[in-house]
């Protein structure tokens, strides 16, 4: 018997920027990471993605790896940059026509696509009237969004519009850990408004173009109180207004939380009245016919008092109790099942798809070639029995794409951290399919969650899949 519905979806994901490389091919125009990078000290070790994984030419190696998994979708995102250099006006026409040929290789092997149309790399040009705190980039983003859509709408069942806005609010527009390197409280809530803004005039811009479905990516982190202290109830409630409430109430109808936004108006000293004017919830509202999740963890708060850097009254701590990954990220599981469920009844009939879970483990390859990443293995099955148990209890998730299917840029982290399902060699490019992407194949064959004895030697387990590059 299955553990999942016949229809589900099963995946892997990627960014273009984090993947691509080749900024100099076809017209691209530069993106603010591009400028971010340049910064000394910005990405660690120094580098930046003008290689990559080299996707961009080697494409093809990529898709038939999904189809070598088993794998019945794949999320990627369209550069920004490539269809308009400047962010607006001029369409490069060099640039559709290479993610029109990524998208049509997809469906002749029977692969969805995902698209995804901001990740994060919005084009530098924009940067000249402010990027995402202007609230005329949310009119380049719909004509973005309209031009993409106009190409490829026939053929995308699924587009999600943006890609963590909360993350690009606050470490690109408040802490300046991301690009654009922006440090503005003010300025970052007016780039959180203007992403979600930019969804409602985009999904209403694709609509003429698609029938295919529209929602927007949201990390979702479930936020815990410390004790049962009541002030620690209280900061767990009020992280979960910055970080989960304040991005989907709007985008699921219920306009921006009172609770929240009292928060911020403390914080700014004002209210928010000039940068959320009258009729733009009605604008975000009613836009959503899914909604993406990304998840890897949760929030521990304790209440703590505000100040210089702390302009909100919580503060996150460590769980002594929990595994980490590499990279230390707390490993939650339960808490994936408890979202899914929170969200199936707060948010009652809203598709979730599952659009990021992963995790940072530095396996390399061994005298054997391989890559034994027996915990990403653990991680998986972890991860996957917590959808199917909120599967169980009537969640309505679609589908579950793994971050990453290959080690990528990793942001400001550089090439470190290591998510893919495939190792890639940076030297060479050559990709080399990891012990966990053979057992999630496995799964998918099955469609159920295949034993696995961690005493048992990994290889009995994925060796039926035959020989992979």
């Amino acid at each position: 018997m299955s553990d999942f519905s016949d229809g589900f979806l099963w995946g892997a994901a990627t960014s273009a920027y984090q993947t691509e490389g080749s900024f100099d091919v076809d017209g691209r125009g530069r993106s603010v990471w591009e400028d971010f990078a340049d910064r000394p000290g910005a990405i660690e070790g120094g580098g930046d993605a003008s290689v990559a994984c080299d996707s961009y030419r080697r494409w093809p190696e990529d898709i038939a790896l999904l189809e070598q998994l088993n794998l019945g979708a794949y999320r990627f995102s369209l550069a920004w940059s490539r269809i308009m250099p400047e962010g607006t006006g001029a369409v490069e026409q060099r640039g559709l026509d290479h993610y029109e040929r990524i998208v049509d290789a997809l469906l002749e092997r029977g692969i969805t696509p995902v698209v995804t149309l901001n990740h994060w790399d919005m084009p530098s040009a924009l940067m000249a009237c402010g990027g995402w705190a202007a609230r005329r980039t949310v009119d380049a983003f719909a004509e973005y969004a309209d031009t993409a859509a106009e190409r490829l709408g026939d053929r995308v069942p699924w587009w999600i519009t943006q890609n963590e806005p909360w993350i690009i609010q606050l470490l690109g527009y408040q802490l300046g850990l991301h690009a654009p390197g922006v440090r503005d409280l003010g300025a970052a809530l007016a780039a959180g408004h203007h992403l979600l803004l930019a969804h409602g005039a985009a999904t209403d811009a694709m609509r003429t173009h698609t029938t295919g479905r529209i929602g927007a990516a949201l990390n979702l982190l479930p936020c815990i109180p410390a004790s049962s202290d009541p002030a620690d109830v209280e900061a767990a409630r009020g992280s979960d207004g910055y970080v989960n409430r304040w991005f989907l109430e709007p985008l699921l109808g219920r306009g921006y939380p009172p609770d929240m936004r009292a928060h911020w108006e403390r914080a700014l000293g004002r209210n928010l009245d000039e940068v959320i004017r009258d009729g733009d919830e009605s604008r975000i509202a009613g836009r959503s016919d899914f909604l993406a999740v990304n998840y890897y963890t949760h929030r521990v708060m304790q209440a703590a008092p505000i100040g210089p850097d702390r302009p909100f009254p919580w503060q996150v701590v460590a769980d002594p109790s929990a595994a980490r990954t590499d990279e230390g990220t707390e490993i939650v599981p339960e808490s994936l099942t408890e979202l899914l469920l929170r969200l199936h009844h707060d948010y009652p009939g809203v598709p979730l798809m599952i659009t990021e879970n992963g995790a940072i483990y530095g396996d390399s390859p061994t005298h054997d070639g391989r890559v034994h990443d027996v915990r990403r293995i653990r991680y998986l099955r972890m991860h996957l029995q917590a959808v199917r148990d909120a599967l169980a209890q009537g969640a309505p998730v679609v589908g579950y794409m793994h971050w990453s299917l290959l080690d990528n840029f990793e942001w400001a982290l550089g090439y470190r951290p290591r998510f893919g399902l495939v190792y890639v060699d940076y030297r060479t490019g050559d990709r080399i399919v990891k012990d966990s992407a053979r057992y999630y194949a496995e799964i998918v064959r099955a469609g159920h969650l295949v034993e696995w004895d961690h005493k048992r030697p990994i290889g009995q387990v994925v060796d039926s899949l035959g020989a992979f590059g």
